[in-house]
């Protein structure tokens, strides 16, 4: 009913912002900046950005610098499974880079919120993605989606790259990278990655709980089934699958900061009344992508909130993957980064180097932690201290273990 409602509302009020749309673009007019026409515009276009969208935004990463040189750069679906695509991305040079798996989260956003990680990588490597689908277009006979398929996805997508792989984990997934990593190395998989770099996720959450800790852990996971998890509307392809909805998703995240997203909605208004549109523009693009939500799959969800969040398996060395129970110190010839920031207020200092402890057969010079000064979650894989401090350490981890082989 929870889903079914707010379709209903989006229903009704996409008309309105549709009308809004076009009215503001017609509207606006060059040279008008601070009048009534103007003011009437922003207003108009400010009401249609104040919405929700399920589609994943484009990648919009047309060419990198490599080298001193700008060369062109091309998507390729190498592997499509049911619940996301191994997004290549071709560079057109004859230059020979690691090749990188960026397993992106599953938290309620698109992979594109790592487009900067993206291009930040493509510098010096050869990049590909985990491009997660929205739940509610996986039509219900696909079965459903846990953390162990996540888990067994990642090693399908390395074996589909090939022997001399890095993993680099963002945030969420670091808990399944690990494991796919422990799992390879105990088959002596030939595609076992090189090196695995662990940013910001949630390896051990006993140590330091943040908010997000205390909330997964305030409730019974019965509660969350309960309570946070709905079935797909109709007529949408997953329609009856019961997901995680990612509107509720971005609303908890909104709601952490309410006054913040006001004021920039605000400043977005201003920015046009003035005729200043590339500062409109750097919001227009935060919010085109921060609200563009994607569905988890509810078994995905739940397995996470109780065995990373409450349950604590992957630490206490209960973790299992099927009948399987991962070992971390069967990695042995696996270099291991392991970065945090300082300020991070959703994966606390501590939680993610506590993997550093878990893999007790690397040997400790294959083993770097960097923690990361002044920088909060989203500062570990963006922005000017991701890209002059943290990639050059994540860079020479890669580039190290590259050679080593």
């Amino acid at each position: 009913m929870l889903y079914r409602a707010y379709q209903t509302q989006a229903d009704m009020l996409s008309p309105l912002r549709l009308t809004a749309q076009f009215m503001g673009a017609a509207l606006w007019s060059a040279g008008s900046e601070r009048s009534a026409v103007r003011r009437m515009a922003a207003q108009l276009e400010v009401f249609s950005r104040m919405r929700i969208t399920h589609s994943r935004p484009a990648w919009d990463i047309k060419t990198v610098v490599v080298e001193g040189q700008e060369v062109a750069v091309h998507e390729e679906p190498v592997l499509v499974a049911p619940f996301g695509t191994l997004l290549h991305f071709r560079k057109e040079t004859g230059t020979m880079h690691p090749p990188v798996l960026l397993a992106a989260p599953l938290s309620g956003h698109f992979a594109t919120l790592l487009r900067e990680t993206v291009r930040t990588l493509l510098r010096d490597h050869d990049v590909y993605v985990t491009d997660w689908h929205n739940a509610r277009d996986v039509p219900v006979w696909q079965g459903g989606f846990g953390l162990d398929e996540y888990t067994l996805q990642l090693i399908s997508f390395m074996e589909a790259i090939g022997p001399g792989v890095h993993l680099v984990a963002v945030c969420q997934p670091c808990v399944a990278a690990l494991a796919a990593t422990a799992l390879m190395a105990e088959d002596d998989n030939p595609a076992a990655p090189r090196s695995l770099t662990l940013m910001a996720g949630p390896v051990d959450c006993r140590i330091n709980p943040t908010g997000v800790n205390t909330l997964a852990t305030s409730k019974p996971i019965e509660w969350f089934k309960r309570n946070l998890i709905s079935r797909v509307p109709w007529p949408h392809a997953g329609a009856t699958r019961r997901v995680y909805p990612g509107f509720l998703q971005l609303s908890a995240f909104m709601s952490m900061n309410p006054a913040r997203h006001k004021e920039q909605f605000k400043k977005l208004f201003e920015h046009l009344v003035e005729g200043e549109i590339d500062k409109a523009d750097t919001i227009r693009n935060f919010y085109d992508e921060y609200l563009a939500v994607n569905d988890l799959p509810a078994e995905f969800y739940l397995e996470t909130v109780e065995r990373v969040f409450q349950t604590y398996d992957l630490p206490r060395g209960e973790l299992t993957v099927g009948t399987r129970r991962v070992n971390p110190a069967a990695i042995r010839r696996t270099a291991l980064l392991t970065v945090e920031g300082e300020r991070d207020d959703i994966c606390a200092v501590g939680q993610t180097v506590a993997a550093q402890d878990l893999c007790t057969n690397i040997r400790p010079y294959l083993k770097v932690h960097h923690l990361q000064a002044g920088v909060g979650h989203y500062g570990v894989f963006s922005g000017s201290k991701w890209n002059a401090q943290i990639y050059p350490r994540v860079r020479e981890t890669i580039h190290a273990a590259a050679e080593l082989h």
